[in-house]
């Protein structure tokens, strides 16, 4: 069958599920005599041991069955195979989106640039696995000969939003576990003040630094990787024995005796969706071994084999992103809350922020054609229950209606727990994900305006038994699934990002002493 790339309001099916809006109250769902059997009912499984509920969305059988010829119409689930078969599918750029090979055996190996990518993929992995080894046994040590203790990753963007989220995902899971090797520190931000605090923390003689920039000439990296090397060499150590590089081979970091060694990826993995490459995949096999990072790709692979199918009530990333388009397209919901209410997923809405927001915040099409329609959500959260004391009172009574996504898990991470007034922390924990369902849902009357709750707020539940490495692979995956099928809805190009490329321009003409006008005026606001 031949892939037809058409946008949105041009297919039948969206103009159908256009005729339905407002056709189900969330409200009336859940507070009637058949709500426990719909949430029965409207939940779909993912992949390790998770779940997707969505009995507190906005939908119905009809709808579910429009938003299954939608499916079918965009061609969705074939458009992902061309994916990970190797299609040209980042037109902007003209490039090859291979992040699923990074984990699993979907579809055919994929050659380019004369390249079994695979196998390419696979080599670097047992790499950095090998290389993680030597670490943790003292093969590789520091110029005392002693154990280094502290891995420190220097990247910004995809190169430390990701891997930031899942290393503070697994960091007590993993010392619960005894898996628990190095602790892990992030630099990202080009202000100093960044660089400088997380040096103070760590003991720089027993710290090893991975340099994480695929061009190795991304600004910010290269910035603070020389804040680090001045560090190091204040403190009598040579850099080349405390850093590694994670980079592509045509760059400069690339062979380079200035690294202990150096990992390579390539231009088919976006920075958003290198977390299971060698960008986080060396930070988090140094810290809690590559048999924990071997768990979380196996984890994301489950994900990836269910979003192949073209049933949408077997395929939770696609069913998560048709309702998601109905919400933004048809409802007219500016925003999506991400709500995980799990400490250790502190810093998940931030990457989904950024795999969401610089993916598919396009306003012209795969073509380069202006499109009539929105796209991404805005994408914002906290975990539980620290955003209930803060951003919900908006999303209970304000003017706007933002679907949320809840995340929650039966049991904690750290093993222990303590019984207050009747139950423990964790039962508090999860009787406050249920009570903001259904208040969100059913809201509340009131004689007192100011105490009345409209309802009528959507939201899905994603749960599981504990956050692990394979649910953690798998929740990713889900979201960067989603965010997939999202975009070929939209018809754009959810792997390039030239929104960002525009401010390295201008900031490289600040630099240069060569602004004029209104960004001169600015500069000399800052005093540069």
């Amino acid at each position: 069958m031949a892939i037809s790339w058409e946008n949105l309001d041009t297919l039948a099916s969206f103009k159908k599920l256009q005729s339905l809006k407002g056709a189900v109250s969330v409200a009336a769902e859940l507070s009637g005599a058949g709500a426990a059997a719909r949430v029965v009912k409207y939940s779909v499984p993912m992949g390790a041991g998770l779940s997707y509920n969505f009995a507190a969305k906005q939908v119905n059988e009809q709808i579910l069955a429009v938003l299954a010829s939608l499916s079918d119409e965009a061609q969705l689930v074939e458009k992902f195979a061309e994916t990970y078969n190797g299609a040209v599918v980042n037109t902007g750029e003209k490039r090859l989106v291979l992040h699923h090979l990074l984990r699993g055996q979907l579809g055919n190996d994929v050659q380019a640039d004369g390249v079994n990518k695979r196998e390419f993929y696979v080599k670097e992995q047992k790499r950095i696995a090998d290389f993680a080894n030597d670490v943790h046994s003292g093969k590789i040590a520091n110029a005392a000969g002693e154990k280094f203790t502290t891995v420190v990753q220097i990247g910004i963007g995809g190169s430390d939003l990701g891997p930031r989220a899942m290393y503070l995902a697994l960091e007590n899971w993993a010392k619960k576990a005894g898996k628990f090797k190095l602790e892990a520190k992030f630099i990202s931000n080009v202000d100093p003040d960044d660089a400088a605090a997380v040096l103070s923390s760590v003991d720089l003689a027993h710290s090893l630094f991975i340099l994480v920039s695929k061009s190795g000439t991304t600004l910010e990296t290269l910035t603070n990787e020389s804040f680090v090397k001045d560090a190091l060499k204040k403190a009598g150590l040579d850099p080349a024995k405390h850093m590694i590089a994670v980079t592509s081979e045509t760059s400069p970091l690339a062979h380079n005796p200035d690294y202990l060694a150096a990992f390579y990826m390539d231009d088919y993995i976006g920075g958003r969706y290198s977390s299971t490459s060698g960008v986080g995949g060396a930070v988090l096999s140094l810290a809690f071994g590559p048999n924990v990072f071997a768990e979380f790709l196996e984890g994301a692979a489950e994900e990836d084999k269910l979003a192949t199918n073209r049933d949408i009530l077997k395929n939770p990333a696609l069913l998560d992103a048709l309702i998601g388009v109905y919400e933004r397209n048809v409802q007219g919901y500016p925003a999506t809350a991400v709500l995980p209410y799990s400490q250790a997923l502190s810093r998940f809405p931030a990457h989904l922020q950024q795999l969401d927001m610089e993916s598919n915040g396009k306003s012209v099409n795969r073509f380069g054609g202006k499109i009539d329609y929105v796209t991404g959500s805005v994408i914002f959260g906290e975990p539980g229950t620290n955003g209930q004391h803060s951003f919900y009172q908006l999303l209970h009574q304000g003017t706007d209606i933002v679907p949320l996504q809840f995340i929650a898990f039966k049991e904690n991470q750290a093993g222990s727990d303590v019984v207050i007034e009747g139950s423990t922390s964790q039962k508090k924990l999860g009787a406050n994900v249920t009570a903001q369902i259904l208040a969100f849902a059913c809201g509340k009357t009131d004689s007192d305006p100011n105490k009345s709750f409209a309802g009528g707020r959507p939201s899905s539940l994603i749960h599981g038994e504990r956050l692990t490495p394979r649910t953690l692979g798998a929740l990713l995956a889900h979201f960067e699934d989603k965010v997939m099928f999202q975009g070929f809805l939209w018809n754009i190009n959810s792997f390039d990002q030239e929104g960002v490329q525009l401010g390295k321009t201008l900031a490289k003409t600040v630099l240069s002493g060569k602004a004029d006008g209104a960004l001169k005026a600015y500069t000399e606001l800052l005093g540069l």
